[in-house]
């Protein structure tokens, strides 16, 4: 037979959570069609394209079921950072967040509301977009069209659809039954035409441009079960953030759905055990997962980027360019100005206790246990000349990272003991100038399996391949054996990991945004194709937008 790629060598997790083996693995017209196991008869041909996978270890491609790359494929098919750190699947649609259904005079809303609820310029959005559909499955077509450089499956979006049917009364009013057995029919076309579930939307402070909750934040249970019903029938996904056990636990039970769901812990000791031991209790009986941060997250500001503190001398600054702000901060005199404004009680909202210092290595820092305030007080510094500091050591480059969520690395490991919990939580697209989670699986190689020992490799690359592909409901994908889809990686994982983050103004507009490549992958095989290749995009956009079939 002949082969589009061998994969020859190599140490084969094939991510079921069986042992590891060595063995020669065969790529044809974009399937895996052949495995040798070493002691087995060698494969009877060579590729057209070898891979030598000698001391790396070959995997699935990874699924990344939390993403809003929704708006990004527009400009960005590539879909950079999650292709860099070896996904191959990206789930879009989350958190309500959808741009379809959507009429046409409703474009500049629906772009509104993402730009304030994920950061996503809304100028970026309409301008880099096609807007060429109204309802969910001419969206899918859109992007179809665009090609991409890994597959794309979607949820659509409570708000959209709730906004879709109720206009404006959708932001605070009740639907009435009529309505809601409106939506329900609206969300049953959208899977039938592609969509893997639906998505909501529960967490308050996430606001429309006019600083009202967004579509669906206050809708009834009985809504979401009316929705829940059509879901379930049709085998597809429910997704939710801000939601309580309670609201979870109905829309499971309505129609035996599976459900996903955003979750964290504190950073106080225990908490991640009780929250395990919680959600334990509510998964029981039930098909229910949560997903959380590999690693603290909240905000990430630094010289290049946004700004620690307030006042006249820090504004100053904020107008510069990142040139223009190392040559004021090697002033003496404008540098002490910065340090007296954040003297001010109220010049930053920032806890320092909770900021850490992501340092000047190759590799981001991500573990310290020293804090800025506490690496202030040992230098004999104010926080804000620590900053300065640091800033000018490194050309203004240096990042730091205020963990607002999952801060207590053992705590989430605490947490991670539940099997209902999947890692992730990257949110790539979203948030793009305030955070850069977008690298959760290289820390999951790099942290949580080779330098901490929690996962095993066969539990590391489980959890990311064939468990969210289950979630999610792709059922050709996440495992390497013969007959399912060539989505496949080549790594070295003695090298694996998140290089430092930098701030670059790529998006439409010039609109900023928080990049981070890897290191250590050796290739990724999208659909039969490479992908990447030595940590470098080929070109390829050899990504399909998948269209749930229960």
């Amino acid at each position: 037979m002949n082969y589009d790629i061998v994969i020859r060598g190599g140490t084969i997790v094939d991510g079921s959570g069986d042992k590891p083996y060595q063995g020669d693995l065969a790529i044809a017209d974009g399937m895996i069609v052949a495995i040798s196991r070493s002691g087995e008869p060698p494969l009877d041909s060579t590729g057209a394209q070898e891979v030598d996978a000698s001391g790396e270890i070959v995997s699935p491609g990874f699924v990344d079921i939390h993403t809003h790359l929704d708006a990004q494929i527009g400009w960005d098919p590539d879909m950079t950072p999650v292709s860099w750190h070896g996904v191959t699947t990206a789930l879009i649609g989350n958190c309500g967040m959808t741009f379809a259904p959507c009429r046409p005079e409703h474009r500049e809303l629906m772009a509104g509301m993402m730009e304030t609820v994920e950061d996503i310029p809304k100028e970026a959005i309409l301008s880099g977009l096609a807007w060429d559909w109204e309802q969910y499955g001419e969206y899918l077509d859109s992007i179809e069209r665009l090609g991409t450089a890994i597959n794309v499956a979607g949820l659509v979006g409570h708000a959209a659809v709730r906004y879709y049917v109720m206009g404006d009364r959708s932001f605070a009013e009740e639907a009435t039954d009529a309505e809601q057995q409106q939506m329900a029919e609206i969300v049953g076309s959208a899977i039938d035409s592609g969509a893997f579930g639906f998505s909501t939307n529960r967490y308050a402070p996430h606001k429309a441009p006019d600083g009202r909750s967004i579509p669906g934040t206050f809708a009834s249970v009985e809504e979401l079960k009316t929705i829940a019903a059509v879901v379930g029938s049709k085998k597809g996904l429910m997704q939710a953030v801000g939601a309580d056990f309670e609201v979870l636990q109905a829309v499971a039970d309505t129609a035996h759905n599976r459900v996903l769901f955003s979750f964290g812990t504190g950073p106080e000791e225990g908490a991640g055990t009780r929250s395990a031991q919680a959600l334990d209790a509510l998964c029981e009986g039930r098909d229910i997962t949560a997903i959380s941060h590999v690693r603290g997250s909240g905000y990430m500001f630094g010289l290049q980027s946004g700004l620690p503190a307030r006042g006249e001398a820090w504004r100053e600054l904020s107008q510069l360019d990142l040139d223009g702000r190392l040559n004021a901060i090697n002033d003496a005199g404008f540098a002490a100005r910065l340090v007296d404004d954040a003297r001010n009680p109220n010049a930053t909202q920032l806890p320092m206790d909770r900021v850490f210092f992501l340092g000047s290595g190759a590799t981001p820092d991500y573990t310290s246990e020293t804090s800025l305030a506490e690496q202030a007080k040992v230098a004999g510094e104010h926080w804000a000349e620590t900053f300065i500091r640091l800033s000018k050591e490194t050309a203004g480059r240096a990042l730091f990272n205020f963990r607002m969520f999952s801060a207590s690395l053992n705590e989430q490991a605490n947490l991670f003991s539940s099997e209902h919990v999947y890692p992730g939580l990257g949110d790539a697209g979203a948030h793009v100038s305030q955070i850069m989670d977008a690298g959760w699986s290289s820390f999951m190689l790099s942290y949580w399996h080779r330098d901490r020992g929690f996962y095993s490799l066969s539990q590391v690359i489980q959890k990311m391949t064939s468990g969210p592909a289950r979630v999610v409901g792709l059922h050709d994908r996440g495992l390497l054996k013969t007959g399912m889809r060539a989505d496949v990686n080549v790594f070295d994982i003695n090298e694996v990991a998140e290089l430092q983050p930098e701030l670059v103004k790529d998006f439409p507009g010039g609109a900023p945004r928080y990049i981070q490549k890897a290191r250590g992958f050796k290739a990724t095989i999208v659909n039969g194709q490479l992908s990447l290749r030595d940590g470098e995009l080929t070109g390829t956009r050899a990504g399909k937008v998948l269209r749930y079939r229960a």
